[in-house]
């Protein structure tokens, strides 16, 4: 058990080197300015946010964003922000006990030091709703508050009778304050699947108004995280709040003492169905000073440990404007690497030209990424833009086409080599063991600068190219022999004649060259525009001297 805890630590910090941001090489005056920026942007955040209730950002990607800032103001000794988050939540109402907020807790091993030395640890789902505090008084719920910056809140006093989903008469006359999670009410929601849903900006949103419907009210449930001056134990204070009519804090709250067991119950939250959605974990311990004691900041007590990111705040490295066979120009954003679900993601494509165009995403920009399907990155958003903006030229508009770059010319390697990558596919001649790493190897080291010309290489060319043996030599060239006898349709279809895979080739090169846009259209499936691409194709100056290349290795059917 041990051991396993001690290699998924050191597998965690590998991946947290990994995501660790470096600091930029920017002289004093940019840095000052990308920071004056970024706490711009952090101002308008929390000010939407706290006194509007709108989220104009997802949670994970504003922690990001704010540790981001503490990091630039690292590198370059810069002042902390005079600004603190919380400072337009501020209210005019005092709470009768501070709220003390919570560490966050970066990764598996800070959450196993953390617990290293505590006892009576307990663990509870860290609900994805807005923090506030409850006041009754003879039973009764009299006063509502909201968190503020933790001292002082908002009364919202005024939607008591319309939140008929929290207690507001408890079955014994008892005067106490509460402090919990005002959520919005969800049906069997999985975290892990379904995300956070806006539910936290939902309930900050109609908690920010002047008034709400019984419905509305309706949907807003209760998580009791705190008694502050209840029973001195955590088994105690859940007991009672059953007994007062606060049943989820005790069904939602398990006693641990293993890391291991903090980390089961984490990803049983997150992929198991709740009434609400949550953002990770908290952790807290059994024992902690009296009410008296407490402050607006994060106590040695109590700690979240966050759900995995569902989206990664990265700095785009390079924009790449890659080139494929066909002559489509895909926007590729190199990122500084970032770790999502345990995968080290270090581009996303964005897909086509007038998507970038749209985002004008540069070099130095901050974006959100995500997992598509759990496995593909994807761009979310642009979050940060670059003070600078580095001038980029993508490809002209209709410098590559179809039948462009049918040799390794000078700007033409990349569409080249997808043609020869499509060439020996499975969608062509199904070539086993070579793709795009090899011919971008021989096309390199001068082997290959013709489509064809890998079919005239013999050992001796081949064995003086780096990291080629004479094994490999023999492979490639009895693989390449295999090629030559493959039929004709399919050597048709893999020099990326454009034509319906269901479409049968009668008749040999000559033959198809002699057709006209008209005699195409006269088979199943060809229309107008597809009908002179084909002519195009088999007519091609370009393909000439390749056919009569393949003529030459008496390939059949040319």
């Amino acid at each position: 058990m041990l051991l396993k805890t001690i290699v998924a630590l050191l597998f965690v910090l590998q991946l947290s080197t990994a995501q660790a941001e470096a600091c930029p090489a920017w002289s004093m005056e940019r840095a000052r300015e990308e920071v004056a920026q970024l706490r711009q942007t952090l101002t308008t955040w929390d000010d939407h946010y706290h006194r509007q209730g709108i989220s104009l950002v997802s949670d994970e990607l504003y922690d990001q964003s704010r540790q981001r800032l503490l990091n630039l103001q690292a590198c370059f000794e810069l002042a902390q922000d005079d600004n603190p988050p919380l400072a337009s939540a501020r209210g005019p109402v005092r709470h009768p006990i501070p709220h003390t907020g919570v560490a966050k807790l970066a990764d598996e091993q800070a959450v196993a030091h953390w617990m290293h030395d505590k006892q009576g640890i307990w663990i509870q789902p860290k609900i994805d709703g807005v923090a506030a505090t409850l006041i009754y008084r003879q039973g009764r719920l009299v006063r509502l508050l909201s968190r503020g910056d933790g001292v002082q809140g908002h009364d919202w006093s005024h939607h008591i009778p319309q939140l008929s989903a929290i207690s507001r008469q408890l079955p014994q006359p008892l005067d106490l304050v509460l402090q919990g999670e005002l959520y919005w009410r969800l049906s069997s929601h999985v975290q892990a699947t379904e995300g956070s849903v806006n539910a936290r900006g939902t309930v900050a949103g109609l908690m920010a108004r002047k008034h709400l419907s019984n419905e509305q009210g309706a949907n807003i449930g209760l998580f009791v995280w705190d008694w502050p001056a209840g029973p001195a134990t955590q088994a105690e204070r859940l007991a009672r709040l059953v007994e007062l009519g606060f049943p989820d804090s005790q069904h939602y709250s398990v006693s641990i003492k293993t890391y291991e067991q903090a980390a089961d119950w984490r990803q049983r939250w997150y992929r198991s169905p709740l009434p609400f959605a949550t953002d990770g974990v908290i952790l807290r311990q059994d024992s902690r000073p009296p009410a008296a004691r407490w402050r607006a900041k994060a106590p040695y007590w109590i700690a979240a440990w966050k759900h995995p990111f569902a989206q990664a705040l990265a700095e785009v490295h390079k924009v790449h404007f890659r080139i494929g066979r066909t002559g489509k120009v895909t926007p590729v954003l190199q990122l500084q690497p970032v770790v999502l679900d345990d995968r080290r993601i270090t581009q996303v494509s964005l897909g086509s030209l007038g998507r970038w165009q749209a985002l004008d995403v540069r070099p130095g920009d901050q974006v959100a990424i995500s997992l598509a399907g759990l496995t593909i990155p994807r761009l979310e958003q642009v979050v940060h833009r670059s003070v600078q903006r580095q001038p980029l030229q993508p490809p002209a508009n209709g410098q590559f086409h179809a039948m462009s770059c049918w040799q390794a010319s000078p700007g033409c390697e990349e569409q080249f080599i997808a043609r020869l990558a499509w060439l020996s596919g499975k969608q062509g001649l199904h070539i086993p063991g070579v793709g795009p790493g090899t011919w971008r190897h021989l096309v390199e080291h001068g082997a290959i600068s013709t489509l064809g010309d890998w079919l005239e290489l013999d050992n001796a060319q081949l064995t003086p190219i780096p990291g080629i043996s004479e094994g490999r030599s023999r492979h490639l060239l009895k693989r390449f022999s295999e090629a030559r006898s493959r039929p004709f349709e399919q050597w048709l279809r893999a020099l990326g004649a454009p034509v319906p895979r269901a479409t049968k080739f009668d008749g040999d090169w000559s033959t198809l060259a002699a057709r006209s846009a008209e005699d195409w259209q006269r088979e199943p499936g060809i229309g107008v525009r597809q009908a002179k691409q084909l002519e195009d194709f088999f007519q091609s100056q370009e393909l000439l001297a390749l056919t009569q290349k393949l003529r030459a290795q008496a390939v059949a059917g040319f």
